[in-house]
């Protein structure tokens, strides 16, 4: 915690602290509805939303990238190549989509106090307040003016961080709001319809796994009630006793009275409550929008289900691979660019997902090539090794007389 309090530090007294986008534009803030600290915590806690906001954040950036350019510009990309090596940006967005997956936010502090030399990833609760400029007349906002910190992690009283000094990773954010919505934000979110307010899912979900242990240990165990016709105190403590005393393979009681024993047993009633503790799982199931829960759970997918289910996902992280790689590019790759004296738009250095592709070569496509003279003999024996073909040099002898024939003719 200190190092990011020394980081936040450092950054401000380098950069200045904020700037107005217009002199008479109004400035307001906005806060997130829920902490954002908060809505960790059932990432961190729950079971199911760890195993999904991980299953979709490795499905958005686990593949790893590989960096593009324009012909003739290789130095840029090496350049480019070098920065994310030494901060290890591969790191840093894993760890980066599992918040913004989670609850629609990240925050990046870029250590720039002459040029952009690293990149520190910000707790998720730093950011108390954004504040926002709007348009003049109109109490609509318009462009993000800084972003006040928690006072935990202020330098100064004052402590707000430019725009240009954050890289701030958002999902789902609509034109009147510059903080994000993740997925575990419906989770813990309650609905007002009216006067009536439905408990948040998450909550539900909670206090049904809660009450879970309490029955079992009820009912596993159930109370019993001994009715023993006639029987004096003295005979209640002689069957006391033997009970609590008897072994493990259980005991014979006699008795020359009528008795009669009733276990306590679960309301039959009980039985129609399953149907709505299947609707508040499912519900919490469909807010996680991965699959994964179903293929552990009973009863799970058909085959063809699954595969249909993964098809959706790779639908709803596209769209968030696509906005990662554009503030890749714009927020860390234009910048080293720019500092190492490239000019980005013509260098037209790009992330790419997953691994550059290798052209398949065939025996086929090598013989010909051979026979066209585009590869020179050793080149072709070296090849053909790797497709399995056992070659052996030419002995000493023979190669001698060879040359001692091209010698004499």
């Amino acid at each position: 915690m200190s190092s990011v309090i020394k980081k936040i530090r450092e950054i401000l007294t380098y950069a200045p602290v904020a700037g107005r986008a217009s002199p008479n534009s109004p400035v307001f803030f906005e806060t997130a509805d829920i902490p954002l600290g908060d809505v960790m915590q059932l990432y961190e806690r729950d079971p199911t939303c760890k195993s999904s906001v991980d299953l979709l954040a490795a499905s958005t950036v686990g593949m790893g990238f590989y960096t593009t350019c324009e012909q003739g510009h290789e130095k840029a990309k090496a350049a480019v190549d070098s920065f994310c090596e030494e901060v290890n940006i591969d790191c840093l967005l894993n760890d980066m989509a599992k918040s913004l997956i989670a609850c629609g936010n990240d925050f990046w502090l870029k250590l720039m106090p002459e040029r952009l030399s690293d990149v520190l990833r910000m707790p998720i609760d730093v950011v108390e307040r954004v504040q926002l400029t709007s348009v003049k007349g109109v109490r609509l906002p318009y462009k993000v003016e800084g972003y006040k910190l928690r006072s935990k992690y202020q330098a100064n009283t004052t402590s707000i961080l430019s725009p240009e000094a954050v890289i701030h990773w958002r999902l789902n954010s609509s034109n009147t709001s510059s903080l994000g919505l993740g997925l575990l934000q419906v989770l813990v979110h309650t609905l007002t319809v009216g006067t009536d307010k439905r408990p948040a899912y998450s909550w539900m979900k909670a206090k049904i796994e809660r009450i879970m242990p309490k029955i079992f240990e009820k009912y596993a165990g159930p109370d019993v009630l001994a009715y023993v016709d006639k029987a004096d105190a003295a005979t209640i403590k002689q069957f006391e006793s033997a009970i609590k005393n008897r072994p493990e393979e259980g005991a014979w009681l006699f008795y020359n009275k009528p008795c009669e024993v009733k276990p306590v047993t679960i309301d039959p009633r009980a039985q129609g409550f399953v149907y709505y503790i299947d609707h508040i799982v499912n519900q919490f199931y469909l807010g996680c929008e991965t699959p994964l829960p179903r293929l552990f759970s009973t009863p799970g997918f058909t085959e063809a289900s699954a595969r249909a289910a993964l098809d959706l996902q790779d639908m709803l992280i596209r769209p968030v691979q696509r906005y990662i790689k554009r503030q890749v590019e714009r927020e860390i790759f234009n910048p080293i660019l720019r500092q190492s004296g490239f000019d980005p738009a013509k260098a037209k250095v790009r992330l790419n997902w997953g691994s550059p592709e290798t052209p398949e070569i065939v025996p086929a496509d090598l013989i010909h090539a051979a026979q066209l003279g585009l590869i020179r003999p050793e080149e072709f024996r070296k090849n053909a090794v790797k497709f399995g073909w056992e070659l052996w040099d030419a002995p000493e002898t023979e190669a001698g007389s060879n040359q001692s024939q091209e010698a004499n003719t």
